[in-house]
């Protein structure tokens, strides 16, 4: 299955900063907001802001816009609207409490071995 380039991006982005548990969900028919979200954690703040920075870092190399960032100053919450992709990048906790996986379990599940092998 083909993926998009930017959810490509977006995921290699955050694997290379050590991204815990990263989970991409195919939005198209759920939701209006993106067509896919993906989400992941970091078990410090400062880990946090190093996969946001990464991928802004990487967004910005390939000359695509970020269309909103949310969050990086807390470093609890991070949302990167990257248009047709969305990320969530949380700390541990609020990843726990919030549970978008479970909000979102209409949403199929992506397999990332073709991304990330």
């Amino acid at each position: 299955m083909s993926h998009s380039p930017l959810l490509s991006l977006a995921v290699k982005a955050m694997d290379d900063k050590k991204a815990e548990n990263i989970v991409a969900l195919n939005m198209k028919g759920v939701s209006l907001i993106a067509d896919y979200f993906v989400i992941c954690h970091g078990n410090s703040d400062k880990q946090v802001q190093a996969i946001a920075h990464e991928i802004k870092k990487v967004m910005q190399e390939q000359d695509i816009d970020i269309k909103r960032l949310e969050g990086y100053d807390q470093a609890r919450w991070v949302l990167i609207d990257i248009g047709d992709v969305v990320v969530h990048v949380f700390h541990k906790d609020e990843r726990l409490y919030y549970n978008l996986e479970k909000l979102w379990g209409d949403a199929p599940i992506i397999e990332l071995e073709g991304v990330l092998g």
